[in-house]
């Protein structure tokens, strides 16, 4: 008898020590506690101590922080008919435990599937062009339409942002291509800018020249003096008949 008393109080010890374990439950601040009791939801618990009854009551924990999950790439032809392999990472979190638990078997797997899809669709709808430009506007559609679609499960989108594009070896060639081509435009416009403004400013001094006649002579006498600063043994100068004029004038009043 005393032997069977014994392991009845220990038996009773094990029992309340499981009670106690199952019942008492701490939530830490990040975290939820979704409660099913009977099968029936009850108001969300924690965070902080939590005590259920064990057997009667399911508590399913929830994490409120925000999850990174990578997209991973996806085979996706543009608008313009080019194949490119395109991966992402969307940030979300959940903002309404219950529904994450109640309205989607697993919300990170189904947060998963409907980004790949939307990112397939709406890069699909886009050209090169812009998937390599304007990568701001793509990732805030993502982020509208991906955030949309998860609002129903209590999941809040923030973020999405298009990582990395990998383009065939031939497009990229043709890119470098083009790139280089506008180099060589840009170039050339601005080397045809400059004879431009070069020819203007040379009209603009031809016509002062053309107004007053000494003012080639001024500028004959400076190229001399240009000239002979230079290292050479002989310099040959063609004299306008103009610079000689006035010398020619006054022999003709000395003859006469």
């Amino acid at each position: 008898m005393p032997q069977i008393g014994f392991s009845g109080f220990v038996f009773a010890i094990i029992l309340v020590i499981y009670f106690l374990s199952s019942a008492i439950k701490v939530l830490r601040e990040y975290e939820r506690g979704v409660v099913f009791r009977l099968g029936r939801l009850i108001p969300v618990k924690g965070p902080g101590l939590v005590i259920i009854w064990p057997i009667i009551d399911k508590l399913v924990k929830v994490s409120l922080r925000t999850v990174t999950m990578d997209v991973p790439s996806q085979d996706i032809i543009t608008k313009d008919n080019v194949t490119v392999k395109v991966n992402a990472v969307v940030y979300f979190r959940v903002v309404d435990p219950t529904r994450a638990i109640t309205e989607v078997l697993d919300y990170e797997y189904a947060t998963s599937q409907i980004s790949q899809t939307t990112l397939r669709s709406v890069l699909g709808q886009s050209h090169l062009d812009d998937l390599l430009a304007k990568r701001d506007e793509l990732n805030a559609e993502l982020q509208k339409i991906i955030d949309e679609q998860t609002e129903p499960w209590g999941i809040k989108v923030t973020t999405v942002e298009v990582k990395n594009v990998d383009l065939p070896l031939e497009m990229q060639r043709a890119i470098a291509k083009q790139a280089e081509a506008e180099r060589e435009r840009r170039a050339k416009i601005i080397h045809a800018e400059g004879e431009f403004q070069a020819s203007q400013k040379l009209a603009d001094a031809a016509k002062i020249i053309g107004t007053e006649p000494t003012a080639i002579q001024l500028r004959y006498l400076q190229t001399l003096t240009e000239v002979a600063t230079e290292k050479n043994s002989t310099t040959i100068f063609p004299v306008p008949i103009d610079l000689l004029e006035p010398f020619i004038k006054k022999a003709k009043k000395e003859a006469e």
